[in-house]
Order: C-alpha cells, then structure tokens, then sequence
C-alpha cells in the first residue's frame, strides 16, 4: 500500500529541482522519490515517522532540501521539472506494478 501523491507534492518536488541546477535535478528527484518510499516502508513497519525522510509523502521528502518559490505555471523552467518529477513518478509507479508480489 503507498500513500496517494497529491498536486500539492508534485509542486514540492519540482520546488526542489527548481532550486538547484539543471544537471543535477534528475538525481535530485530520484533520491526525493526514493526517501518517501523509504519513509513510507518506515511507517508501515514501525508506527512512526521516518527520522530523515518524514510521512512518506513526497512533499515530506522534498522539504529536506531548499524550495524555490512556487512560479507561475507558465515558468519553463518550473514546467520541466514538473514534467521530470511526472516522469520519474510514472516509471516508479510503472516499476511497482510490475514487481513481482511479496
């Protein structure tokens, strides 16, 4: 069972990678994602938050790092790493269903 993701943690997330430059965003967003399914694992098992990485959420996550300020929509920067943050969301979730069962 994983937590649902929000828009609210889509826009964290691509608050985070706006924030730093452009070569290391993938890598950012990667480690993020992989924080809240750590955290979210966390909590399944013990009761209680992660210490580092929070509730499992992925806004959770993307606070441990400097946000940007929330741009308009219509930021290109902030449009691409929205979509990158889309991306990787999709083929994590892809990866999970495809994983065989425990």
């Amino acid at each position: 069972m994983r937590l649902p993701v929000l828009p609210g943690d889509v826009s964290a997330v691509a608050r985070a990678l706006l924030a730093v430059p452009e070569n290391e965003r993938l890598h950012l967003c990667r480690r993020i994602l992989g924080g809240a399914a750590e955290a979210a694992a966390h909590c399944r098992r013990m009761g209680r938050l992660h210490p580092r990485w929070g509730d499992g959420s992925l806004s959770a996550a993307a606070r441990r790092f400097a946000l940007a300020g929330e741009p308009f929509l219509d930021d290109p920067d902030y449009l691409s790493c929205t979509r990158l943050v889309l991306r990787e969301l999709a083929a994590a979730m892809d990866a999970e269903r495809s994983a065989p069962a425990r």
